[in-house]
C-alpha cells in the first residue's frame, strides 16, 4: 500500500517531535549528581619537603589560590626534622619521642639485632602511638590513604613468632595503597577521585594523598636548584587536577595542606667527619647527616663522651637524657645513647667520602629552612588568614574537629592555634 507524500511527511515530523519531546524532559547527567547534597570530606595533603616559603616563587598559582582564600602558615616540624617522625607525628598528634618513630632509621632495645628502616610495616615500631585513621574507623567513620608513611601498617597488630611475616590482628584504613614511587602524581589524585566518585555508603570522610618528588629534587639539586621548583610546580598543577575533580563531582571538601619538613642546601665543603674526633671501632653509627646517632661498645663509653661531650665547631653533642628540652627529645629508648647535631647546612659524616651536595633536612626544628608549608581551605575555615607559626603535632587535632572525633588525650599537641579560622562546628 503506498500512502501519500504528506502523510510520510506528517508520519515523520511527529516522530521527530516525540523524540525531542522525550530527550529534552530527561535531567541531564551534571543535574543528577548535583542533586545529591554531600556532606564535605576532610582531605589531608603531604607534600614532602616543601618549604614554606616555595609559595613564593611565582610558580604555584593553586596552592597560592588556596591560602590567600584560605588558612595559611610557615609549620614547624617536630624534631628531628625528618619524613617518617614527622609524617607520624602529623596524624597522632605527638611529638617523634613519644610516638615511637623517633627517626628513619633506629633500633629498639626490646628487639636486638633488628633495625627499623622506611619499609619497616611490622607493628612492633609502630605501635606506641594511634594515627587519626584508626581512631576514625574505630569510631565508624571511613578513611582512606593513598599513601602515608606507616598507612599500610595493621596497626595495633603484631607479628606472627612462628611465622615472622605474617601479622595477627590490626588496623587499616578502610582503603589503602601499598607506597610505590613509580605511581605518577596523577594517578595517586585520579585514585583519590575514584574514592569520592563510590555511593555515599561507601565513599570515604577522610583521605591522605602523598606526594614525594619535591623531596626528591631538593635532595638531588639544593632546595634553590631549578629542577627543585619545577618539581614545586608540578606538584601544584596536581593540586590545580585535585581541586577540578572535586568540583566536576560536585564534591565539598576541606583540604589540609601540609609539609613534613623544609630543605636545606648542603656541600661537601661543609662536613664535620666523625673518624677524625672519635675512633670508629669504639661505637655504631645508627644515623648521620644532619644528625648522628651513637651507640657506644662496650667499654668505650667514657672515653667517646670524652671526645664528643665537649665544643666542636658546627656540632654539638649530648647524651640521650640531656638533649635540650625545647626539643622534646631523648626520653624514648629509641633514641642513641649519644646523639650529635649539626649547625644547619653541615652535615655530619663518617668518613670524608660520604659528605655530598644537595639538600638535607633533620636540623633544629627552629631553623629557618625546615619551616614546613601549612594550607587550609574549605567549607571550615576562614577566608585569607595567616597564622602565626605553630608545631605540626596541633595537626592532628584540627583534623579531629575537622571529622567530629573527641580530642585525643595523649596528644601533645591541640587544635587552639585555629580556634579563629575554624568556622562552627562540624
Amino acid at each position: 500500500m503506498r500512502y501519500p507524500i504528506s502523510f510520510v511527511v506528517a508520519a515523520f515530523a511527529a516522530l521527530v517531535s516525540a523524540c525531542t519531546s522525550q530527550t529534552t524532559t530527561a535531567p541531564p547527567p551534571a543535574a543528577v549528581a548535583a542533586s545529591e547534597e554531600k556532606a564535605p570530606v576532610t582531605i589531608l595533603v603531604s607534600i614532602d619537603g616543601f618549604r614554606a616559603d616555595y609559595l613564593d616563587r611565582g610558580v604555584t598559582p593553586n596552592l597560592s589560590a588556596l591560602a590567600q582564600s584560605g588558612v595559611s602558615a610557615p609549620m614547624r616540624p617536630s624534631f628531628p626534622s625528618k619524613t617518617f617522625p614527622n609524617h607520624w607525628a602529623l596524624v597522632t598528634g605527638e611529638y617523634p619521642d613519644h610516638n615511637g618513630i623517633t627517626a628513619n632509621t633506629m633500633e629498639d632495645p626490646r628487639r636486638p639485632g633488628e633495625t627499623f628502616t622506611m619499609a619497616s610495616d611490622d607493628p612492633f615500631w609502630w605501635n606506641e602511638a594511634k594515627p587519626i585513621w584508626v581512631a576514625a574507623e574505630q569510631a565508624g567513620i571511613r578513611t582512606a590513604t593513598m599513601f602515608w608513611p606507616g598507612a599500610n601498617v595493621a596497626w595495633g597488630g603484631k607479628r606472627d613468632d612462628e611465622w615472622p611475616h605474617e601479622i595477627e590482628g590490626g588496623t587499616r584504613p578502610e582503603d589503602w595503597q601499598q607506597f610505590n614511587q613509580a605511581v605518577s602524581g596523577r594517578q595517586r589524585v585520579n585514585t583519590v577521585l575514584d574514592w569520592l566518585r563510590r555511593p555515599a555508603e561507601i565513599r570515604p570522610k577522610f583521605v591522605t594523598l602523598y606526594f614525594d618528588t619535591v623531596d626528591t629534587a631538593g635532595h638531588r639539586y639544593g632546595p634553590e636548584g631549578k629542577e627543585t621548583t619545577q618539581a614545586v610546580a608540578d606538584v601544584d598543577a596536581l593540586i590545580g587536577m585535585l581541586r577540578e575533580g572535586l568540583t566536576r563531582l560536585h564534591q565539598p571538601a576541606d583540604l589540609v595542606i601540609v609539609a613534613d619538613h623544609g630543605m636545606a642546601a648542603i656541600s661537601k665543603d661543609r662536613a664535620i667527619v666523625l673518624d677524625t674526633i672519635v675512633d670508629p671501632a669504639d661505637f655504631r653509627l645508627i644515623d648521620s647527616g644532619p644528625f648522628a646517632g651513637i651507640v657506644p661498645l662496650a667499654g668505650h663509653e667514657e672515653e667517646l663522651e670524652k671526645a664528643l661531650l665537649v665544643p666542636h665547631p658546627h656540632m654539638q653533642c649530648w647524651r640521650r637524657g640531656d638533649i635540650p628540652a625545647r626539643f622534646h627529645y631523648g626520653s624514648n629508648p629509641r633514641v642513641p645513647p649519644l646523639f650529635c647535631l649539626a649547625e644547619t647546612g653541615w652535615q655530619i659524616v663518617a668518613t670524608p667520602d660520604k659528605a655530598h651536595d644537595g639538600g638535607t633536612h633533620g636540623y633544629d626544628n627552629r631553623s629557618p629552612e625546615m619551616a614546613a608549608l601549612f594550607i587550609a581551605n574549605g567549607p571550615a575555615f576562614a577566608a585569607g588568614e595567616t597564622l602565626a607559626p605553630f608545631l605540626n603535632v596541633d595537626v592532628e587535632p584540627l583534623l579531629r574537629e575537622l571529622i567530629g572525633l573527641p580530642r585525643n588525650p595523649q596528644a601533645d599537641g591541640s587544635a587552639t592555634p585555629f580556634a579563629r579560622v575554624l568556622q562552627g562546628s562540624r
